[in-house]
């Protein structure tokens, strides 16, 4: 059975100044045995991480969607997804979590570019023969994670972590597929703007509105950069949400219906059904098996 899912703020762990840490898998798993809390339960986390796989073979899950995991593979996470570890623990590795703000406050044009792209991807295969070239990059990350001095402290990570994540490209097997700048940040913008703007409204033309572009250029950009349609992306966007809102097991059906911007309970239902197969109910029975 799952328990309800928690959210994990960054200070649920860690109390610094500076939103940031360094740490290995084996840490992390002995001070969360020490709090009494279980890492292979589903968390929403409320911050940013890289998950950074160099020895072993395991598995993992983001969004009810598991991963596997073995040297050179690395997993984006971002603030609001529900993941959760596996135990036994069976691989080793490298956590970085952050406050996206660290990185992006002050960020330039192309250095933002290429932090939003390389968070756009679920999951990255850098190549266990790769691994050694990000050596510096950890070791001097932890020497700053556990420096007492704060003066600078933050632009240096924000700057090492820049250059850890064009390293992370330049060396990704599966190589990123180039979109045009504007284009690509058109689409994060729209992307960003669903999660504030959800519960007001489910149609793809006002976000285009919103965004002063039009439905067509939203749409193209859509199908180039997701593979979906804009209408589609929201749709599966609006049925992630809704099934991290279930499994949290904090509010009611209908709760969840007008959370998510639905008039009616019975068209939450319809929509859930219609890509699910079957009701919300339903679906946390089978969770909770």
């Amino acid at each position: 059975m799952i328990n309800k899912i928690e959210n994990i703020i960054f200070s649920r762990f860690v109390t610094q100044p500076i939103p940031f840490e360094f740490i290995s898998f084996k840490e992390l798993y002995e001070r969360c045995e020490k709090s009494a809390y279980d890492l292979s339960q589903p968390h929403r986390i409320k911050f940013h991480a890289l998950l950074i796989i160099t020895r072993g073979q395991g598995l993992h899950t983001v969004d009810f969607k598991q991963q596997e995991l073995f040297p050179g593979t690395i997993i984006p996470l971002t603030k609001e997804q529900v993941h959760h570890f596996q135990k036994p623990l069976k691989v080793s590795g490298f956590i970085i979590s952050f406050e996206e703000e660290l990185i992006t406050k002050n960020a330039n044009e192309q250095q933002l570019f290429h932090f939003l792209q390389l968070f756009h991807n679920p999951i990255i295969f850098v190549g266990q023969e790769n691994l050694m070239e990000f050596t510096p990059f950890f070791n001097l990350l932890q020497s700053i994670h556990l420096n007492t001095n704060v003066n600078l402290k933050a632009a240096l990570i924000q700057n090492i972590v820049m250059g850890l994540l064009l390293q992370i490209k330049r060396y990704s097997i599966h190589k990123h597929e180039i979109f045009e700048s504007k284009r690509f940040k058109d689409f994060i913008a729209f992307k960003q703007l669903i999660t504030t703007q959800y519960q007001f409204s489910h149609n793809a033309k006002d976000y285009a509105k919103q965004l002063s572009v039009s439905y067509k250029y939203l749409n193209d950009i859509c199908k180039e950069i997701s593979k979906q349609t804009a209408k589609s992306f929201i749709d599966q966007w609006l049925l992630l949400e809704i099934k991290r809102n279930i499994t949290e097991k904090k509010y009611t059906s209908q709760e969840i219906a007008f959370k998510m911007g639905f008039s009616e309970p019975s068209n939450f239902i319809r929509f859930f059904k219609k890509y699910m197969g079957i009701t919300p109910n339903q679906f946390l029975k089978r969770k909770l098996k």
